[in-house]
């Protein structure tokens, strides 16, 4: 994509918008406009989205399944050691949050940091490389014009990723609070908690926001640090269109950011690990 060629608001637009598939105009196709979004509503595909998290899942799964495969009781190699220090942070991490006994709650756990720290990761990547090769291809191989060609590849900028990943932790803290206490004792807790059965309306309103909150703010908070990374990255790469001396200074920014946002990835994965694994806990508790 040429800079020359747009303007930075269209720049800065186009970066942050996803391969869209859906129905609009009487046939089913990718969209080329925030108009064909729009007309396509709720039953719209990001297809970007899904690519790079089915893909990077795939990945953690392949790079395990190998470790798993090539382990030796011997002298063991660099994968089996990377892995084996993954497998006992996230068990110590387990043993630190969660009191109860659940033989699901470590693999999911593993899973939760491994995944979402590998979509994190794609952050890391130069903003316009892919997004360039996806324009390529559209142009290419569908006929498109590769301005109307939007690929986004971190998978935690879009919230569709965020949400469905907290509303299926929450999922399973209802599944497990049923579970381990009952129809009766879920329903109990979210009535006669903290006031008792004279205050259950304050009870039912106080219980039931603290629960809906769990899954919001842990999509909300994932997705909006990931965003303003993202969008970060872009600033700067508008700074490479406006001189060598303005281009020269963003590059160091780019790399003080990257560096930076190094832990800012890693952070997020494990805040998003260790919540699952408290909500998980508290499932298992009865109070």
């Amino acid at each position: 994509m040429s800079d020359a060629a747009i303007t930075s608001g269209e720049y800065i637009k186009h970066h942050l918008t996803n391969l869209t598939y859906g129905y609009y105009d009487g046939h089913w196709g990718f969209a080329h406009s925030a108009e064909n979004i729009k007309e396509m509503g709720f039953w719209a595909l990001h297809v970007d989205s899904l690519l790079w998290s089915v893909g990077l899942g795939l990945l953690f799964f392949f790079v395990f399944y190998t470790a798993a495969k090539q382990a030796t009781a011997g002298v063991p190699g660099g994968l089996q050691n990377f892995v084996e220090w993954i497998v006992e942070f996230i068990d110590e991490s387990v043993k630190g949050s969660f009191s109860s006994k659940n033989d699901l709650i470590a693999p999911l756990a593993l899973t939760i940091f491994c995944w979402v720290f590998l979509m994190n990761m794609m952050d890391l990547v130069a903003v316009d490389w892919l997004p360039m090769i996806a324009g390529t291809v559209g142009e290419t191989a569908l006929g498109m014009d590769p301005h109307h060609v939007y690929f986004k590849v971190v998978p935690t900028t879009d919230p569709n990723i965020t949400f469905g990943m907290a509303l299926s932790v929450f999922y399973l803290m209802i599944y497990y609070s049923i579970k381990n206490k009952g129809l009766g004792g879920f329903l109990g807790e979210l009535a006669f908690q903290p006031f008792g059965k004279w205050g259950m309306p304050a009870n039912l309103v106080l219980e039931g926001i603290s629960l809906i909150s769990k899954p919001v703010s842990l999509a909300l908070r994932l997705f909006g640090n990931m965003y303003a990374g993202e969008t970060i990255f872009i600033l700067i790469a508008i700074m490479y269109g406006a001189g060598w001396v303005m281009g020269g200074f963003g590059g160091l920014l780019q790399l003080g950011w990257a560096i930076f946002h190094i832990l800012i990835i890693t952070l997020q994965a494990f805040i998003f690990m260790t919540l699952t694994i408290v909500y998980m806990d508290m499932a298992h508790q009865e109070h």
